[in-house]
């Protein structure tokens, strides 16, 4: 049965290092995907799709360098696309995701570890399932390798990118024949 991410309530948020000292927060506004799952919502596939200009920290001069050819390339490249490998159950409703994430053109295996809440019904009447799910990843391997080197040896920018991913899944609705 196939759910789709519930776009104002799914959040794909991240974090990194600020010359080794101030930790900058921010999150990706458009997202969009899917989820092969069964009826307890447990999944078996999972595609994602971030629109890459929609990234924002807070900072509409940092958002912006974030978007140039430095970093996402965003106007080069729009997307950034997750697609599951593999899916596994860890116990608990908690589940180890490995799977592909192509950022500008190219892709690398990621790992995502997942914990799923109770399936739902809304006061519509649809079935809904969420999700949270964090991981961590070298933004040097997909090529965002920008930086400066301060004058104590930290980086400008740190290497390592933590995730944290909220996500709310809806079976859609049967469409009426009319």
């Amino acid at each position: 049965m196939q759910w789709n991410l519930d776009p104002s309530h799914t959040t794909v948020a991240f974090a990194v290092k600020h010359m080794g000292i101030f930790t900058v927060r921010g999150q990706f506004k458009k997202v969009r995907g899917s989820v092969e799952a069964d009826e307890q919502g447990r999944p078996s596939k999972i595609e994602v799709s971030i629109d890459a200009s929609s990234i924002e920290t807070g900072e509409p001069q940092r958002d912006g360098h974030l978007r140039s050819a430095d970093f996402l390339n965003a106007e080069q490249y729009p997307e950034l696309r997750f697609v599951s490998s593999s899916i596994e159950a860890l116990g608990s409703n908690r589940y180890r995701i490995l799977g592909d994430l192509t950022i500008r053109d190219v892709t690398k295996p990621v790992a995502l570890e997942a914990e799923l809440t109770p399936v739902v019904k809304d006061p519509w009447g649809l079935t809904r399932v969420g999700a949270s799910a964090e991981g961590k990843l070298n933004r040097k391997d997909w090529g965002l390798s920008w930086n400066q080197v301060l004058e104590m040896g930290h980086l400008l920018v740190g290497e390592e990118v933590r995730f944290n991913i909220e996500v709310e899944a809806v079976v859609p609705a049967p469409v009426q024949a009319g």
